[in-house]
């Protein structure tokens, strides 16, 4: 993973500082973008250790569409976000699967309807492969006011191309430190089971982020990773279920040798 080590580089060295509303102050680049060959292996963090089974939980339960803490979660990640009933409105779970549209009747009535895009996107990457719409959306400018927190990683694209499948994700805000090995395993592991589902081998993951930033209490903890030597990527295997079917048992991560953690306080 010397390509997120290298990240972290360009941001300490080219990187300006900016105010941020966490009021906690960031250094900042504007425009990034990483490619990981899944063919090597999994692109998880090695040079910290990185607690996968979160990764696994918070994907699944954005794949159901959940957007409640208490809805099998098993991760606080969200916690800090939620209301006092675990509600965080309609995040990416809930524009992924139920994204809400209006259907006219002949009486000329609108019903609310939703657009499920995990499934129109399988759909698509089937029966259409070539297609340049494969893209699945978060960035609901309707709804952004109801949102515990406005999508950081907004939408992503699937490109087919000779019997393998890529996934680019646009990503508006990155927390390097603490975020970003998140979203690269969880994008990863997406990519992963998308491909098995369409009967695709799964290769490049693309990563583009908009505001690349480190807070500043995270300096000594990523200056800290750099001194490390990243180790042999892991190795992630799926159960061969259905797509919706897949729940945390049927996903597996092998050889995975890593360093110690690095404590970061999350900025809210």
């Amino acid at each position: 993973m010397t390509d997120y080590l290298a990240l972290i580089q360009t941001i300490l060295t080219d990187g300006e500082f900016k105010s941020d509303r966490t009021g906690t102050g960031t250094q900042s680049i504007f425009g990034t973008q990483t490619r990981y060959d899944l063919r090597k292996g999994f692109p998880l963090v090695t040079t910290k250790k990185i607690y996968f089974k979160s990764v696994v939980n918070e994907l699944l339960w954005f794949i159901r569409g959940a957007t409640n803490i208490h809805d099998h979660l098993n991760t606080g990640i969200w916690d800090a976000w939620a209301d006092a009933d675990g509600n965080l409105g309609p995040i990416y779970g809930y524009q992924w699967r139920y994204w809400e549209s209006f259907a006219q009747n002949q009486a000329g009535t609108y019903t609310k309807t939703h657009i499920d895009q995990l499934t129109q996107l399988i759909d698509g990457l089937r029966n259409n492969p070539d297609s340049r719409r494969h893209i699945v959306t978060a960035w609901n400018v309707a709804d952004i006011p109801k949102m515990a927190l406005p999508p950081c990683h907004t939408f992503f694209q699937c490109y087919v191309a000779q019997g393998h499948l890529d996934l680019q994700l646009y990503q508006r805000s990155a927390d390097v430190a603490v975020g970003v090995p998140f979203n690269i395993a969880s994008y990863s592991l997406l990519l992963i089971m998308l491909a098995q589902e369409c009967n695709l081998i799964p290769r490049y993951f693309i990563h583009t982020i908009g505001d690349a930033h480190i807070y500043t209490n995270h300096m000594a903890g990523v200056r800290e990773q750099l001194t490390r030597t990243p180790k042999p990527r892991p190795r992630v295997t799926i159960a061969k279920k259905p797509f919706f079917s897949i729940d945390a048992a049927d996903i597996q991560l092998s050889d995975y040798i890593h360093d110690a953690p690095i404590r970061f306080e999350v900025a809210v």
